[in-house]
């Protein structure tokens, strides 16, 4: 799918995460909204998938583990076609299939229940090297968020996929530089990120997270024989709404019957 094509589901993605946080008054929309083109390039163009048999065994896997960002994922299935748009209507409402945080067991297209930062990225390798041992060509790919990285199981996970000689692992950062208490420097400093990535044994690419161009051609660009792949996305919080960018209050906080009007008419195109 060119990007013309996938700026228009981009458009759609936002929306569809509006709608669903509106709905339910609660979520989060802020690390969403930063997520859509990362998470969108990446199902379109760079997973083998099939909505109509979602445990197909031949498959490639996706672990959101930056859990809180669920909307946009939701979003994805729904426009792949895992998953009906009516259930936004039940986002986070008690037996609903679009709980909070992805849940495997109900949501069609989710291969990793997630939520608790900082350990979505181990499960990531932990299938990459069970493909490895299997002798498959599955190709893993999991989207981290920044403030998540200050979580020392990153680190852990990081050295194994490099130990392990993972080239069949994505690791993507969505890097909106802010988390629900305030800028990631504010509360705990994450350096020079892009030098710890190269020192932890990952090839790196650095780009615009919203730049599908460049993000097309760092997912497209082969691995290293042997080496885990990581794209650094700078992306902006809240990104598509005036009212939201880079934001923080909008991390965890739905928006109102008004601000949800204004959201769409902004991302109406």
């Amino acid at each position: 799918m060119n990007t013309a094509e996938l700026s228009k589901i981009c458009r759609q993605v936002r929306r569809d995460i509006i709608t669903m946080t509106a709905n339910a008054g609660s979520g989060h929309p802020g690390g969403s909204l930063s997520a859509v083109e990362l998470m969108t390039s990446v199902f379109y163009n760079h997973m083998r998938l099939d909505p109509k048999n979602p445990k197909w065994d031949g498959r490639d896997r996706f672990v959101l583990s930056k859990g809180h960002s669920a909307p946009c994922y939701y979003a994805v299935l729904a426009s792949l076609g895992f998953i009906d748009r009516s259930e936004y209507a039940n986002f986070r409402q008690l037996h609903s299939i679009l709980q909070g945080h992805p849940d495997c067991k109900k949501v069609p297209g989710v291969d990793a229940s997630t939520g608790s930062l900082g350990q979505g990225c181990s499960i990531a390798v932990g299938m990459a090297l069970g493909a490895k041992k299997l002798g498959k060509d599955t190709q893993v790919f999991t989207l981290l968020g920044d403030g998540e990285c200050q979580e020392g199981q990153i680190w852990e996970a990081f050295m194994s996929a490099a130990h392990y000689k993972l080239d069949n692992l994505t690791v993507i950062i969505d890097n909106n530089g802010l988390q629900i208490d305030g800028t990631n420097d504010e509360v705990m400093s994450l350096g020079d990120l892009p030098a710890k990535i190269k020192a932890f044994g990952f090839d790196l690419y650095e780009i615009n997270g919203h730049d599908l161009d460049a993000i097309e051609a760092a997912l497209a660009a082969p691995h290293t024989p042997g080496v885990p792949k990581c794209i650094l996305g700078h992306t902006v919080k809240g990104k598509g709404v005036s009212f939201m960018e880079n934001q923080v209050g909008w991390h965890g906080k739905a928006p109102n019957a008004e601000q949800r009007e204004q959201a769409l008419k902004e991302l109406e195109g």
